[in-house]
């Protein structure tokens, strides 16, 4: 059967498609937005974090590569493990980051927080990159999630199902707390008015930190979801981070809900393009953000000062 001259098999695939990388863009713009709207800083280490998420998860499953050792360390922990371990991982290295650098450019101008997250992504992907090549390392699925099911107008991979639904229900767990709950009320009070919270008997500094730590580790999550689907790679996180940059600036710096619709609907509207336009692909989300700019410049979910 055909859809506006497309054979629908084509056509549904490149949305599935659209709805996979949408589920990316929505959890890595998430975590951008979180760290932006709560600690004014643009986290530009946000891919290579990403990556690391990927790399980890790979570690767990085959050994800890140790300098001076010949073998690895085998732990033999599977995708579920990592799904549980990996951002807690990443969202360690993002502490100690937060506290040894990011701290003292809370009062300065935006700049400095994204030159630097810039120098500590270049650094840490120059590391993986030396490290372990160019080339990607195989991940596999897990068993449970291999497959898929026919739906009579197109095959859908289990997995690539598993990653679009997973995604979306991190992604409203994530705006309820920060909109819904006491502690999200907190965070945004804090953000606003710290010496106000503080004092409460709010250890402001410290909800600061984890604030970082828990974007960061939204980033972790993500690399371990995107390993079986695009392989591990140094790459892959400087492949992706400036679409995920545009995703965030249409949605709107430091929305929540912005990160979350735009990162879907802007991977779907990629998708479709490769369909009807396949030239434009690859720049159709940037002269969306040109044109977003230009009639709303704080965004699509941005509110203007």
């Amino acid at each position: 059967m055909d859809i506006f001259g497309i054979p629908s098999q084509a056509l549904f695939g490149q949305l599935l498609l659209g709805l996979i990388n949408g589920s990316f863009y929505a959890l890595l713009s998430l975590g951008l937005a979180v760290i932006f709207g709560m600690l004014n800083i643009i986290n530009f280490s946000h891919g290579a974090q990403y990556m690391m998420g990927a790399f980890v998860a790979y570690f767990l499953l085959n050994g800890i590569p140790i300098p001076g050792m010949a073998q690895p360390i085998k732990l033999g922990l599977n995708y579920w493990w990592a799904l549980l371990i990996v951002p807690f991982v990443v969202a360690a290295f993002g502490i100690i980051i937060e506290r040894l650098f990011l701290h003292r450019l809370y009062n300065l101008d935006h700049l400095y927080g994204l030159l630097l997250t810039f120098g500590i992504a270049l650094i840490t992907e120059g590391l993986f990159r030396n490290s372990f090549g160019s080339s990607g390392l195989p991940y596999r699925a897990p068993p449970q999630l291999t497959g898929g099911y026919n739906l009579g107008f197109m095959f859908l991979p289990t997995y690539r199902g598993w990653v679009v639904v997973f995604s979306l229900v991190v992604c409203i767990a994530t705006w309820f707390v920060i909109e819904k709950t006491r502690l999200g009320a907190n965070l945004r009070a804090a953000t606003e008015n710290p010496t106000l919270v503080r004092a409460f008997g709010i250890n402001v500094p410290r909800m600061i930190t984890l604030t970082y730590g828990f974007g960061v580790g939204l980033a972790g999550l993500a690399g371990v979801m995107a390993a079986p689907i695009y392989n591990v790679s140094p790459q892959m996180g400087a492949n992706i981070i400036i679409v995920v940059f545009a995703v965030v600036v249409i949605g709107g710096m430091g929305s929540i809900m912005g990160a979350i619709v735009t990162g879907f609907a802007l991977g779907v509207v990629e998708g479709l393009t490769k369909v009807f336009f396949p030239e434009a692909s690859n720049t159709v989300i940037f002269v969306i953000m040109a044109i977003v700019l230009l009639v709303r410049p704080a965004g699509l979910f941005g509110r203007t000062a």
